[in-house]
């Protein structure tokens, strides 16, 4: 790239000074393999990426813990209601039991 100074065209007016492209054409075909490689390693990764995310959570917990909705001790006005949401499903909600010992959200009224 270079800069163009500002010149006269031949009807008089002024044209004002700015940046042009410098380089032919030919070098910017040069590249496009280099831009299809970059592209094509990012595509290969995030391929390969997505099935080792696929291949860990077949067999493993994780997959009951994703499909739980999400749910703290702000979410319940009561300890009762509460502690029934967490009876019903007991590793779902295992984040409203903060100590372990089966009762859910102990600090909320009952």
């Amino acid at each position: 790239m270079g800069y163009r100074k500002g010149y006269y065209k031949k009807d008089g007016t002024y044209v004002q000074g700015h940046f042009a492209n410098t380089r032919s054409r030919s070098y910017t075909k040069k590249n496009s393999g280099c831009i299809l490689i970059f592209f094509l390693s990012i595509l290969i990764g995030s391929v390969i990426s997505c099935s080792e995310s696929s291949d860990t959570s077949d067999g493993s917990s994780n997959t009951s813990s994703s499909n739980c909705p999400t749910k703290t001790c702000g979410d319940f006005s009561s300890q009762s209601s509460a502690q029934s949401t967490y009876n019903s499903n007991k590793k779902c909600y295992k984040n409203l039991d903060s100590d372990g010992d089966g009762i859910a959200c102990e600090n909320l009224g009952k």
